[in-house]
């Protein structure tokens, strides 16, 4: 068995993706290849087959590794409730919440699970692909450290640096970490690897000399800025950040401050004339052709951000108009008239919903865990596209909500006029649903859509394999070979 991990000068490099390209390179090239993050801080999760939670971005991964998903490839996940605390998740499952003091006194003791998830992954596949987390320099950060080179040294793994040169200061970033390790660390690095590049890479020939004469290790290669479609692990994505495309079709979503799951919406980027852009203030939302609600770690919360920045009182403007609205998991329960958490869960107490649906929401310590598929019941109004076509998802949440309401789907969920919900991630992933949405945003502005419809999951294989692609011509595969077969 082999492996090789992916540690970034900060976070944002590029890791996760870096990771998922040389996961689908090996799978290529013949070897059974899986990923794994020690410890994970995200909000956009995944749910496996057999009902675990783990971090979108190993699920995407193990995607391009072509294999299912599995909570050994992130055994500790935190997803922030609060600007001090976090859940943790252990193997998959809810361990409980924890300000970030407790658990820093607490995670060595997570260890025996972080090395019982990768030693049983190293007994099934030849190649295991590890991802670091933010900086291996954080120097307040490095006792006790379960994640970047505390790890690598427990798994004897060698280690490849990765900078974003898009974001300046690339020799800085480089050179710094490397200074900055213990010299143990350092000794591990053994290659450089500079990402998101743009422009003639031949006019930065003379800054790889420069970077390989101060860091003392090779340059493994320049990779270019790549414009992908793939998801993004956390809510710092660039993405939501940097809203430059436009198009005939307008899709607002409500930008919460704990939103999860966002990349529910991906899909939508598959489609050339249509945009989706994150709503923060009520100026911004104008007039879309639909508004979805995401997900949320903590409704209560961000249901009182919407009121108290003005959102609640333009979307609600926006539905009186009779125009389409759809929330999903947090969002649907948004929608809904009441929000109680009894067992303080969340942040515990009660809150008016935004009223748009005849529903209620109760919070309890059980979380419900699990993949789904199914179908739209027959539904009327501007979702009747919606009718009976086929959804694929997975359900994470926490509380249980009741509605006399018409269901959306076979599955539970809402629907009342124009305004819809359901607690189901990914429900606009198939062929069929994101596909009757379009068309139905575009005749509604007396528009024929003719473009092309594609699965998500078709789509996103495509990507990963322009992903490889791109990457293997840019990066020294066989020395990352080589390195891996003489290790550390």
């Amino acid at each position: 068995m082999m492996s090789v991990m992916i540690q970034g000068t900060m976070s944002n490099v590029g890791k996760s993706l870096l990771t998922a390209a040389l996961c689908r390179i090996f799978r290529q090239d013949g070897h059974s290849v899986a990923p794994f993050k020690s410890q994970n801080m995200a909000l956009n999760s995944y749910i496996t087959a057999d009902g675990m939670e783990i971090g979108r971005a190993q699920a995407l991964q193990a995607d391009a590794a072509g294999i299912e998903p599995s909570a050994l490839m992130n055994p500790i996940l935190l997803k922030p409730t609060t600007n001090v605390g976090s859940q943790v998740i252990v193997n998959g499952q809810v361990r409980g919440n924890m300000r970030a003091a407790e658990y820093f006194r607490h995670k060595c003791e997570l260890i025996p699970d972080i090395l019982h998830a990768y030693h049983t992954l190293a007994k099934t596949y030849d190649i295991i692909v590890i991802e670091g987390a933010g900086s291996p320099v954080e120097l307040n950060l490095r006792r006790d450290d379960i994640v970047n080179m505390g790890l690598a040294k427990r798994l004897h793994t060698p280690v490849l640096l990765t900078g974003d040169i898009d974001r300046g200061g690339i020799f800085a970033q480089m050179l710094g970490t490397l200074a900055l390790l213990e010299p143990d660390e350092r000794d591990l690095v053994k290659g450089l690897i500079v990402n998101r590049f743009r422009g003639d890479v031949s006019l930065f020939q003379d800054g790889i000399t420069i970077m390989e004469a101060h860091g003392k290790r090779p340059v493994l290669g320049v990779v270019p800025h790549i414009d992908h479609a793939l998801e993004d692990e956390d809510s710092l994505s660039q993405r939501m950040e940097k809203q430059t495309k436009t198009g005939t079709i307008d899709i607002a979503v409500i930008h919460l401050p704990k939103i999860s799951n966002f990349s529910d919406f991906d899909v939508f980027s598959q489609y050339p004339d249509v945009s989706v852009r994150y709503v923060t203030t009520p100026p911004q939302l104008g007039t879309p052709d639909l508004l979805i609600i995401p997900g949320t770690k903590s409704t209560i919360a961000d249901m009182q951000w919407l009121r108290k920045t003005g959102m609640a009182a333009v979307i609600l403007a926006y539905a009186k108009r009779g125009l389409p609205v759809f929330g999903i998991c947090g969002g649907y329960q948004i929608l809904g008239g009441q929000i109680s958490d009894p067992a303080q869960t969340e942040c515990g107490g009660t809150v008016a919903g935004l009223g748009l649906l005849p529903c209620r929401t109760v919070f309890h310590p059980q979380k419900t865990q699990t993949q789904t598929s199914g179908h739209f019941e027959a539904v009327e109004g501007f979702f009747h596209c919606l009718s009976n076509a086929a959804f694929y998802g997975y359900e994470v949440h926490l509380g249980t909500t009741e509605t006399n309401a018409a269901a959306l789907t076979d599955h539970g969920g809402c629907i009342s006029g124009n305004i819809a919900g359901c607690y189901i991630h990914g429900i606009f992933d198939s062929a069929d649903v994101s596909g009757a949405l379009v068309r139905a945003m575009y005749q509604a502005r007396g528009l024929s859509f003719t473009g092309t419809v594609t699965d998500r999951r078709a789509f996103r294989e495509a990507q990963l394999d322009l992903l490889a692609d791109t990457v293997r011509a840019n990066l020294d595969i066989a020395k990352i070979y080589q390195i891996m077969e003489t290790g550390i």
